[in-house]
């Protein structure tokens, strides 16, 4: 189940076997996790398997999140796996502040929703991917 989202995260991410500083400097490695653990060391070359295990445990986090942020509200599953992406990417205390976005999926207003996402500083940093999970959202009102 979620194979295609964990696959577009996975490009979206992109893959690095050894630990680098992303847009925002923040040490990263694999598929997107952050070096929040003190094992990782830098210039060391990572196994990709071991790195998989890494992303999995990541999905699973940002899945069970990403849930608790949407519990009672009434969205279909494209929207459920754009909020899911973001909490990967950006963790479920920021996701939780797209407070315009997440009343709209309240109503079920897609478009608006992605609006939203588009209307952040998220964007101004990502305008790449935030165009990306704008579109999917808009995607879920057809």
């Amino acid at each position: 189940m979620y194979e295609e989202l964990k696959n577009e995260i996975k490009e979206h991410e992109g893959y690095r076997d050894t630990v680098y500083l992303d847009s925002l400097s923040k040490r990263t490695v694999g598929f997107g996790h952050l070096c929040v653990e003190d094992h990782w060391e830098d210039g060391k070359q990572y196994d990709k398997e071991y790195l998989e295990e890494i992303f999995e445990k990541d999905f699973n986090i940002a899945l069970n999140d990403a849930n608790k942020i949407l519990e009672g509200k009434p969205v279909n599953h494209i929207a459920r796996e754009v909020i899911i992406e973001l909490v990967f990417n950006i963790g479920m205390p920021r996701t939780k502040k797209f407070v315009k976005c997440l009343a709209a999926l309240d109503n079920e207003d897609y478009n608006e929703a992605g609006n939203q996402i588009l209307d952040s500083l998220y964007a101004k940093q990502v305008p790449a991917r935030a165009g990306k999970l704008s579109g999917k959202m808009k995607s879920a009102a057809l």
